[in-house]
């Protein structure tokens, strides 16, 4: 919705599409590289099993995490971004 309690355009309508296909495409790249990153020597090696145990529990607790926080942050940054500019006052873009 714009500021004026209207209803979005089609090209305001696309643009949150995209975005948030965006925001949840990064998101599960970002959780699946922590995912892989953390709990995959664990999966590759022969590493002793407290280990490898460790290492799977805390890459399965990281990776959520990170797929929220990526989404959250980049739907936060795109809806400042889509904020009209003041009543009166010129925008810096223009």
């Amino acid at each position: 919705m714009d500021g004026h309690g209207g209803r979005r355009n089609k090209a305001e309508q696309d643009a949150t599409i995209v975005e948030v296909g965006y925001a949840l495409v990064s998101a599960a790249f970002a959780a699946a590289v922590i995912l892989g990153a953390v709990a995959g020597p664990a999966l590759l090696f022969g590493l002793p099993p407290l280990l490898s145990a460790v290492l799977l529990r805390v890459g399965l607790t990281l990776a959520p995490i990170a797929f929220v926080v990526r989404v959250v942050s980049v739907l936060v940054r795109f809806r400042r971004a889509a904020q009209p500019s003041q009543p009166g006052r010129t925008n810096p873009d223009s």
